[in-house]
């Protein structure tokens, strides 16, 4: 097409010159006869231009281009056919933009669209449902202000969406949403809700039901190893050969009674988001406790158990169930480490938060195992866990503790060269100073 108009436009030229010098010839004045026949030619060019111009500001749809000569007739039908493809090309974009709204306004789950300060764009059916926002005036307001649950803000601001999160309906507490949140485009977000109530419901029940049954189950274990107990003590009265058997008995009776004690604990875990006693709580000083506790659970094992924990850095929570945790990890490495091996605990603050690592030379898990350490009665090795006594709940309290506490647990360990266990708690549950 270029060549053809260039092609037009040099013979145009060529003939208009042509005309003009063979009016020069006719009448004498070659100069002003140049001069009146590109006028002329200028001239017609701006009308076709005002032409064009004039068509473009106030054609309507599908209008035809005005009629044009040459090389401006061929300009108006190449601008003509260029919209009618563009309006062709935005036609099947509308129509797969309308199929794309019309499939998720049909989803149960919510869908949300959001910019990058986290307002709203736009949103389906669902959404109106299971968050309550309103269609239109809702439109441009940061999700924040609508969603007004304090974990949902939390978890928002924390721009960490790799887990999902699960509040109740603003508009219904009966029910409960989970939340995942995607980031695409220029850091825009995907929020997908979905109703979890009944999953929630059968949870809850699996909840209510192990802490009834370990709670009925504790008064009769109390009843039976006080008898056992009693037993042992005067088992040269009653029987020389049931010694064993006693001893057997009540060895079992406690594990039973620590495992009920683990279930009970992890009830009341579960029962709140977050610890009722949120005071500052002076880590160092509770680690240097554990560490003596753990020394003396090693006793002649000759177990080198070393500490460092930064001054003055206290974390906000339940001092109880943080021990609880703090001790989980370090008596399991005392347990699973060989005697003479080196145990390692730490304890600082970066611009990351604060951190707890416990490293040991154990024997190691295999990278299989790691994702299903913190499962409830999960076990890497059934013999050798059942040899060390353990109700298979430690981790599982940890786990349940930290995310009190807006922490996480990362595993890492290396098979015949020892794991490393470190609790990350963000920023915003450290205290500089105790109280």
């Amino acid at each position: 097409m270029n060549q053809n108009w260039h092609a037009t436009l040099i013979r145009h030229l060529l003939l208009l010159i042509t005309l003009c010098l063979l009016g020069g010839l006719i009448s004498g004045h070659y100069g002003w006869s140049l001069t009146v026949g590109l006028a002329l030619y200028l001239g017609w060019t701006l009308k076709q231009l005002l032409r064009l111009h004039d068509w473009l500001s106030h054609h309507k749809p599908d209008e035809a281009p005005p009629d044009g000569y040459g090389l401006w007739g061929e300009v108006f039908d190449s601008i003509y056919h260029l919209q009618r493809r563009d309006q062709r090309v935005r036609g099947r974009l509308q129509a797969v933009i309308d199929r794309v709204q019309e499939s998720t306004a049909a989803l149960r789950d919510a869908v949300i669209m959001l910019d990058s300060d986290g307002n709203l764009e736009w949103w389906n059916r669902a959404a109106e449902t299971l968050l309550g926002l309103k269609t239109p005036q809702d439109g441009g307001q940061a999700v924040t202000n609508l969603v007004r649950h304090p974990r949902f803000k939390e978890y928002f601001e924390a721009e960490n969406y790799a887990e999902p999160l699960e509040i109740p309906s603003p508009i219904n507490d009966r029910l409960r949403i989970q939340l995942n949140i995607t980031r695409y485009g220029n850091n825009e977000h995907l929020m997908l809700v979905r109703d979890v109530t009944r999953i929630h419901q059968l949870e809850q029940m699996r909840k209510d039901f192990v802490a009834n049954v370990s709670h009925e189950l504790r008064t009769p274990l109390t009843v039976i190893a006080g008898y056992l107990e009693t037993l042992l003590d005067n088992v040269d009265e009653v029987n020389p050969r049931w010694a064993r058997a006693l001893q057997q008995m009540s060895q079992q009776g406690s594990r039973m009674q620590a495992l009920l004690n683990d279930l009970l604990l992890l009830a009341k875990l579960e029962a709140t988001d977050y610890p009722s006693d949120n005071q500052p709580v002076p880590v160092e000083a509770m680690l240097k406790t554990i560490q003596a506790d753990a020394l003396a659970l090693s006793g002649p094992r000759q177990q080198r158990i070393s500490l460092e924990a930064q001054p003055g850095v206290s974390l906000k929570g339940s001092e109880s169930e943080l021990r609880s945790a703090f001790s989980n990890l370090v008596f399991n490495a005392v347990k699973y480490t060989q005697d003479a091996g080196d145990i390692r605990i730490r304890w600082w603050r970066d611009e990351h938060g604060a951190h707890l690592s416990v490293q040991d030379t154990g024997p190691g898990i295999e990278a299989k195992h790691l994702p299903r350490l913190t499962e409830r009665f999960y076990r890497v090795d059934s013999s050798r866990a059942s040899n060390t006594g353990g109700t298979g709940l430690g981790l599982a309290i940890v786990k349940h503790v930290l995310l009190r506490h807006r922490g996480r647990l990362e595993i890492s360990s290396v098979l015949g060269h020892g794991s490393t266990f470190t609790c990350h708690f963000p920023a915003s549950q450290v205290a500089t100073r105790a109280r």
